[in-house]
């Protein structure tokens, strides 16, 4: 199902990134040109709106021309005069000022994009005042101090807006002498190039005037919308596939952590770790190395197995392989196998200290099996065994065949050679809970044990006499490691750990020891008499 789901991944993915791909790559030349035609619709269309007003204008200039000047003048006797009342005067045309004012009317008439004015915050007293609101008094203060630069300012919503320009209105010559003589005129003392007022002109333009203005733009945007929909919708396919695949693969750890933690009680532990961690390959291969090999054996096992129930035999030779080989581990032993009450560890592959190293290390694991199995004699006796277990221990150095050994269907990781032999052999020549080494163990750990030789033995496959050494305790300040003092035999029962024992067990250990000295030397005196 997994391999289903990432082949379908896969597969998704490369249908979907050329058209991501192509996607991308459409947008980013899309854009300027859709950006450039909409330019230049908006450009058209501003073309066309001044056409228009201009246009606009034109026509009212036109038509006040004719109705206010030419009609006015033809087919009158009286010569033209040029006033501001023009209307009431026969055959009057409108001076400059009034000619501005009502073409400004005419104009504005209408809601149209440009409006103009022409005001001043001075009229003539025949004239009604002019409303101006504050831009444009501002306005005329600012261009009669500075009449170069037109005022311009910008106001509205955020659904239209509107740009005003205030230019200055400047008394030329002929002004100034009809203005400051007329009786109407509020000033006398003009002079040429003062500012008597301003013409403004306001354009306006609706938002909503121009929006499909951007007709290309709004295209390429819903284009976009939709692409990128599109790709949310791809992108979370995408998602739930990963995450379907994601489960799958939680789901498949599980199984492997599962299937390997079962794998590791079938497997030493290096071993295994070494498989996953794809440093060892699954082929039959094999290498010659200098190991350390450890063979133990529980001493009348079958006597044992006669005494106890199927059940509990069960239960006791677990409990004391259990024990036995977590010692191994501690001190980086590779168990190789369990032979019925028997159990071969050897040290030097996969992991190794050295040869010295190994041998040490492989010494020092099976004086902690001893210490650790009358630990357990203790306890089962405690529990109502009355025969516990007694195990011999053998221990020899040499070089053998490590590695897979088998078919291609079926492999085992063990050892072969006789040296591991010899171990074997060691083993049952040693007396119960006792530890025999070789002679090329006993050369790499002298220095820390104390061993006495025993007579030599004859081994098969070996041309040599063996002479094996019986570990009697660590030598020196080695000796303090671990001190425990048993025997038992009818009619005494004695276990002493004097390491595990606190002083208040120390001092009732002498007072019992004390009262069983006298007590036998009492029935050794009524004996005797």
């Amino acid at each position: 199902m997994t391999s289903a789901l990432v082949q379908q991944a896969a597969n998704y993915q490369k249908r979907i990134t050329p058209l991501l791909a192509i996607a991308v790559v459409g947008g980013l030349l899309m854009l300027p040109v859709a950006m450039w035609l909409d330019l230049r619709s908006l450009s058209e269309r501003i073309l066309r709106l001044q056409a228009n007003e201009t246009g606009r204008i034109v026509d009212v200039m036109r038509d006040f021309y004719a109705k206010d000047v030419v009609a006015r003048v033809q087919g009158i006797n009286t010569a033209v005069t040029v006033t501001h009342t023009y209307k009431s005067t026969p055959g009057g045309i409108p001076i400059p000022a009034t000619l501005s004012m009502e073409l400004g009317k005419l104009i504005s008439e209408r809601e149209a994009a440009v409006t103009y004015r022409f005001v001043s915050d001075l009229p003539f007293r025949s004239r009604a005042p002019h409303n101006l609101d504050t831009f444009e008094r501002d306005a005329i203060q600012i261009l009669r101090k500075t009449p170069e630069q037109p005022i311009i300012a910008s106001a509205g919503s955020i659904f239209d807006r509107q740009v005003r320009i205030a230019t200055p209105v400047m008394m030329g010559s002929v002004c100034v002498g009809c203005h400051n003589s007329h009786p109407d005129s509020p000033k006398a003392d003009w002079k040429v190039g003062d500012v008597r007022g301003i013409q403004e002109i306001t354009v306006r333009q609706s938002l909503g005037a121009n929006i499909f203005a951007f007709k290309y733009l709004l295209a390429y945007m819903a284009l976009a919308a939709a692409a990128g929909s599109t790709l949310i919708a791809l992108q979370r396919r995408q998602a739930n596939l990963i995450k379907a695949i994601n489960q799958e693969l939680e789901t498949a750890n599980g199984f492997l952590t599962s299937v390997s933690a079962k794998l590791s009680k079938y497997l030493p532990a290096q071993i295994h770790r070494s498989i996953f961690a794809g440093q060892k390959e699954a082929h039959v291969a094999t290498e010659r190395k200098k190991l350390t090999v450890f063979f133990s054996d529980i001493a009348d096992f079958t006597a044992t197995t006669e005494r106890l129930q199927p059940e509990e035999l069960t239960a006791l030779l677990n409990e004391y392989l259990t024990e036995m080989a977590a010692i191994a581990h501690r001190h980086c032993g590779t168990v190789d196998k369990f032979v019925g009450d028997a159990m071969l560890v050897f040290f030097g592959d996969p992991d190794t200290k050295g040869v010295e190293g190994d041998a040490c290390a492989c010494l020092a694991m099976a004086m902690e099996m001893q210490a650790r199995l009358e630990r357990l004699n203790l306890a089962w006796r405690r529990r109502g065994i009355e025969h516990p277990f007694r195990v011999r221990m053998g221990i020899n150095t040499g070089y053998c065949n490590v590695g897979n050994f088998g078919s291609d269907d079926r492999l085992d990781y063990t050892i072969i050679g006789a040296e591991a032999n010899l171990a074997a052999r060691l083993q049952s020549s040693a007396e119960p809970g006792k530890i025999v080494l070789s002679f090329e163990t006993y050369a790499l750990v002298r220095e820390q044990i104390r061993a006495r030789a025993l007579s030599p033995i004859r081994v098969k496959g070996i041309s040599r006499d063996v002479v094996p050494y019986v570990v009697e305790g660590w030598a020196g300040d080695l000796a303090g490691r671990s001190m425990v003092i048993q025997e038992h035999v009818p009619g005494l029962e004695l276990f002493l750990d004097i390491d595990a024992a606190d002083e208040l067990a120390i001092e009732s250990a002498k007072r019992h020891l004390t009262e069983a000295l006298a007590a036998l030397d009492s029935r050794r005196n009524r004996a005797a008499a």
